[in-house]
């Protein structure tokens, strides 16, 4: 890079910091810190949503899957085609639940349901995973950005803490949330203008490339991911990928929090059904890039030597520090810099907020009469955590698989068993705290043993295999336990309707055939742009 770029790069990183610290000065209780004084709009909260989840660990790995990723291609589009129907589920059966809880950690249900173990269990398992990701994203993200950016991963990988820390400690959620839009936003720009730039050196050479056609299919009918050992196919990025979403948007504090931010239920639900509409644009540019640049590697060879041995993840870096303009390059890493920290700087917001809210308050529950001290402390925890999943990045191993198959792994091991956990409480007044506890510990068993020793069964099942397992077990286990108390029922999704009449049925919602409507388009879309690039590469 060059000292422009550089100028750029630091000047971003300092704007960062100073949004935090303007932000923070609204702040005079936990309520603003983790939930943003629950004002924030719906289109705000949506951007965020989607920022956080197809920024730049996307960015960076949808193309490296689609271009070089041995067994990929543009299928990673599948991915999308649950989102609508995940966002549905959570419109209409968490979000009415969620309104009614008191505190920023969503986890709170669980101890209303079925009592406090449930609670710490939920958490526990939150942390763990959430950390474990984080740790994951850090150490990836700083090993890609300290090669291009020409700088040893341990001075990378402790600038990008460093900042997270700095502005999410300071900032709190709406420091996230406001961050999560800026990079989006140039990130996206950054991606259209590499487009261009790499569609214009290849030139007359762009429709005489030949690109494997297995790479240029959108869709895979032929497998199923049971044994064959095949993860992306159709049946389970569709079905798993329901299971993953709806435990990730709905179940997962790092994003469920935010859909605590909005004022209102009907507001939540805005914000996720255009979570659920902006996602696939972006993801698609995302893709068309990543067929461009598997073409690019093939009409390049300089280019293609500089990959040789390296992890498919380097790829979009490495052309973007070689081929965008001067200037365009500093800010377009700046962005990936900072997105790279997007996800990271919501982890330790929500690792802090459920420490605090179910574990802090428990044992010192005379803190939360002292609004300030609360909010020290819970600044305080988020340093904490930002310093443990640092440390924690050290220690993890490197992989050839791409950053966002790493983290969509982890939590597909995770996602079942928790989303059993709030659907039993919500849609089964029978189901009891220990039958909860028991099916927790057996489906999360369960998915262990299968990434262990089964891995021809593709990790995309181990959502809906948690989530069913989680529930049966559960199911057997409370017919021998005692039954659910009468307090515990009132939170069952059908008593909190009855008390909120003024609820609207989801059969009766026009966002929800919006919704439906727009999972077949994209499924359309998928197909029409395969046989559009097959026709043009081969």
């Amino acid at each position: 890079m060059t000292h422009i770029d550089w100028i750029v790069l630091i000047a971003y990183l300092i704007g960062i910091i100073g949004l935090g610290v303007w932000l923070a000065r609204r702040q005079q209780s936990t309520d603003d810190y983790f939930l943003g004084g629950r004002k924030m709009g719906p289109t705000v909260i949506a951007i965020s949503l989607a920022a956080n989840q197809v920024s730049a660990i996307s960015l960076i790995s949808a193309p490296a899957f689609v271009a070089l990723k041995a067994g990929g291609g543009i299928k990673w589009l599948q991915f999308e085609f649950a989102v609508p129907v995940s966002m549905i589920a959570i419109m209409f059966l968490l979000v009415p639940v969620f309104r009614q809880l008191s505190g920023a950690s969503i986890y709170e249900y669980a101890e209303r349901r079925f009592g406090k173990g449930t609670r710490y269990i939920l958490s526990a398992l939150f942390m763990f995973s959430r950390g474990l990701s984080t740790s994951v994203i850090l150490y990836t993200s700083a090993l890609v950005l300290s090669v291009v950016l020409n700088l040893p991963i341990f001075t990378t990988m402790i600038i990008m803490a460093i900042v997270s820390i700095a502005y999410t400690t300071i900032g709190g959620i709406m420091a996230d949330v406001y961050s999560d839009i800026i990079q989006l936003i140039i990130l996206y720009g950054g991606v259209l203008v590499a487009l261009i730039v790499s569609i214009n050196i290849l030139g007359e050479d762009f429709s005489s490339i030949s690109i494997d056609p297995t790479r240029l299919n959108s869709i895979d009918f032929s497998h199923h991911g049971f044994g064959d050992g095949q993860t992306f196919a159709f049946w389970p990025m569709i079905i798993g990928c329901f299971f993953l979403y709806m435990g990730y948007y709905g179940c997962d504090q790092s994003q469920a929090q935010r859909l605590l931010a909005t004022p209102d239920n009907r507001q939540t639900q805005n914000a996720l059904m255009i979570n659920g509409l902006i996602r696939f644009p972006i993801v698609m540019t995302y893709i068309i890039f990543g067929v461009v640049l598997a073409a690019f590697v093939q009409n390049q060879p300089d280019f293609a030597a500089q990959l040789q041995g390296k992890n498919p993840d380097y790829l979009v870096p490495t052309f973007m520090i070689n081929y965008l303009p001067v200037g365009v390059v500093g800010l377009v890493m700046a962005g990936l810099f900072a997105a790279s920290m997007s996800s990271i700087d919501s982890a330790f917001n929500s690792l802090s907020a459920v420490t605090v809210s179910d574990f802090v308050l428990k044992f010192k529950p005379d803190i939360a009469q002292n609004p300030l001290k609360m909010l020290r402390i819970s600044k305080l925890t988020t340093l904490l955590w930002g310093i443990f999943s640092t440390g924690g990045a050290f220690f993890v191993a490197k992989s050839s698989s791409t950053v966002i198959e790493i983290v969509n792994m982890i939590g597909s091991a995770f996602s079942g068993p928790i989303l059993a956990t709030f659907l039993a409480g919500i849609l089964f007044r029978s189901i009891t705290g220990p039958g909860i506890i028991t099916g927790i510990i057996t489906g999360t068993a369960l998915n262990f043993f299968l990434g262990q020793y089964v891995p021809s069964i593709s990790w995309l099942w181990w959502g809906p295999i948690g989530f069913c397992t989680t529930l049966s077990v559960s199911f057997i286990y409370s017919k021998i336990s005692p039954i659910a108390s009468h307090t515990s029922e009132e939170w069952t999704l059908k008593n909190i309707l009855n008390k909120h009449p003024e609820k609207q049925s989801w059969l009766r919602d026009k966002r929800t055939y919006t919704l439906i409507v727009y999972t077949f388009v994209i499924i359309i879309i998928s197909i029409i742009v395969s046989r559009v690039l097959h026709s043009v590469f081969n």
